[in-house]
């Protein structure tokens, strides 16, 4: 059986419709981290600004000796800084742990760096750079100076 013009042309456009909601959709895949108490944080909120994800632990004298500057530099408007623990620790006993220490910057539930391709790092403390298009650019370990992390990223 044929089918008129009409109805094969309005078939083909909802095909193609069809293919390009996919490829539409396939490139939206929205990245949503976990704070440790729980509430999402979405990744694209925080394109156009300095990135700056922590790795820490409650062992790591040096890590303890970075928390002030760290807590300085996620005041300023174009510098997010993110804590993640390389022991592991979740839930409440993320979120108290945090308080002893003294950090005030947003502790993430779980290490994002899986996601982002990132390997573990091999000393702590480590802060991955991650420039305002989303790209990171530098990993440095020991502890940073808000100085230091300043010159590195231009402010």
């Amino acid at each position: 059986m044929q089918y008129p013009d009409s109805v094969r042309r309005r078939s083909g456009l909802h095909v193609l419709a069809v293919a390009l909601l996919i490829l539409v959709m396939s490139g939206c895949q929205k990245i949503e981290l976990e704070r440790a108490e729980g509430t999402k944080l979405n990744w694209d909120t925080l394109r156009g600004q300095w990135v700056l994800v922590n790795y820490w632990a409650e062992w790591c004298k040096p890590c303890l000796e970075e928390i002030p500057e760290l807590n300085e530099l996620d005041k300023a408007p174009d510098i997010t800084v993110l804590a993640v623990n390389f022991d592991g620790v979740r839930g409440d006993a993320l979120v108290e742990l945090g308080e002893r220490m003294g950090i005030e910057f947003t502790m993430l539930a779980d290490d994002p760096g899986p996601g982002f391709g990132w390997k573990l790092p091999v000393a702590l403390p480590a802060t991955f750079l991650v420039n305002p298009g989303g790209d990171l650019v530098e990993t440095r370990f020991g502890p940073q100076t808000e100085e230091e992390l300043r010159a590195v990223i231009g402010g």
